[in-house]
């Protein structure tokens, strides 16, 4: 009897705390899973993780999410990488890099630092020099356009007014990689996404080239958000932060859209402010509003 009344008094009392004594409370908790995930090895199960906060699994998860803004799961992924690429700087050897970033298995730790990084681990652990990234610069209705393309796929798509300007951010954001001028069949490459960027919502200009798209873990997860918004539609910041289930991480998501390197098949340009006006877009407001028209014509006759 004494325990159920304790139990009923004190979730009344949680009720009755002020908002902000109950989310510290909340950011502690995830806070200390935060920590358990980090020092393990292996992520803990999940049943194992909700056990140190106190929370059943569905409320963990949830909660977890909209404190960080990732799955308990994609924090633990995002932890791993960071440590791939601080043990490929640091250790004396890629074997050494593979201990200390926790990997008992050589095999597995090339095939997720594959896909973490983008490259292969030697070459991440030489500042991407060996690295290769062929590119070509065309012209389309709005300007100029870059094409890059790594030994995965597509890297790069960037609008411009000056091709040098476009080579330039090419060559900042590939710093340490060898850039080759793309070939002829290279050109049919770019003339496909020129074609793409000209009609993105004729389903016959589709682009079915495979694309190398590399990123935080939860930029990834802006990004595949914004694939998703059809042509001829917009979102809000808000809209894509509440998509991926993040809702106070509206920043965030503005941030992960200015660092989108693929133009247009990344369609950062289909998202607004909450008051429907054009913000900030890195190939221009007027590149920005001539797309949208484009497509909203396209789609809405």
């Amino acid at each position: 009897m004494e325990r159920t009344a304790v139990k009923k008094n004190f979730s009344g009392k949680l009720h009755q705390l002020p908002k902000s004594q109950t989310k510290i409370d909340h950011v502690e908790k995830i806070a200390a899973v935060c920590r358990l995930i980090e020092n393990s090895s292996q992520l803990p199960p999940l049943q194992e993780l909700a056990k140190e906060a106190g929370l059943s699994q569905y409320h963990l998860h949830r909660l977890f999410k909209q404190v960080t803004g990732l799955t308990p799961k994609a924090y633990g992924q995002a932890h791993r990488r960071n440590l791939v690429q601080a043990s490929l700087t640091e250790a004396s050897s890629i074997t050494e890099a593979l201990y200390q970033a926790g990997y008992s298995s050589s095999g597995r730790f090339y095939e997720e630092a594959d896909q973490t990084l983008g490259m292969k681990p030697q070459n991440y652990r030489n500042g991407g020099k060996d690295s290769t990234i062929y590119f070509a610069l065309g012209s389309f209705s709005l300007g100029e356009i870059l094409v890059a393309r790594s030994e995965r796929g597509i890297c790069a798509i960037l609008m411009g007014d000056d091709p040098e300007e476009l080579l330039a951010d090419l060559q900042e954001r590939f710093k340490n990689a060898t850039l080759i001028g793309g070939d002829s069949d290279f050109e049919k490459v770019v003339a496909a996404v020129i074609a793409f960027v000209e009609a993105p919502a004729d389903p016959d200009k589709a682009l079915k080239l495979p694309l190398d798209i590399q990123g935080t873990v939860f930029q990834q997860r802006v990004w595949q958000a914004l694939q998703k918004i059809p042509a001829g539609q917009t979102v809000t910041y808000s809209d894509i932060a509440a998509a991926i289930g993040a809702p106070q991480a509206v920043r965030a998501v503005a941030s992960a859209c200015a660092a989108n390197k693929l133009a247009v098949v990344v369609p950062c340009h289909r998202v607004i402010r909450q008051d429907g006006s054009l913000s900030g877009y890195r190939w221009g407001l007027a590149r920005k509003q001539a797309l949208l028209d484009r497509e909203s014509h396209e789609t809405n006759g």
